[in-house]
């Protein structure tokens, strides 16, 4: 999320991307519903740039990899607003190498209210 591709999130997303949310209940369906999603969650989760390496403050940062074949398991952390958060982003690729499944999970109950209000004020003001 730190870092631009050329094209953006358009290069790498499938037309008929999943995006499945730790917050919403039904699948979100479809390139531009998922590029909201992620567009949202690249707010409300701070960036890198934002933080102290020391403190993990605002500090949103990928711990561990898991890779096999199309598939990707990426385990982050980040401190919100004082609470630390822990989470994966499940990543299923096409064989043209672009996102057909995008699913983020989150621990604990305390991050995912958080983020769910957040999350919700983010896509109302963008849309």
């Amino acid at each position: 999320m730190a870092g631009q591709l050329p094209g953006g999130l358009d290069t790498l997303l499938d037309d008929e991307c999943v995006f499945l949310s730790p917050i919403v209940f039904t699948p979100q369906r479809g390139k531009e519903l998922t590029k909201l999603y992620l567009g949202a969650a690249g707010q409300v989760f701070p960036g890198d740039s934002a933080a102290s390496k020391e403190s993990k403050t605002n500090s949103f940062h990928y711990v561990r990899e898991v890779m096999q074949g199309h598939d990707a398991v990426l385990e982050f952390e980040t401190m919100i607003d004082g609470t630390q958060v822990n989470g994966v982003d499940m990543i299923t690729c096409n064989d043209e190498g672009r996102i057909v499944e995008f699913k983020v999970m989150i621990r604990p109950l305390k991050a995912i209210n958080l983020i769910h209000a957040q999350m919700k004020a983010m896509l109302e003001q963008m849309q």
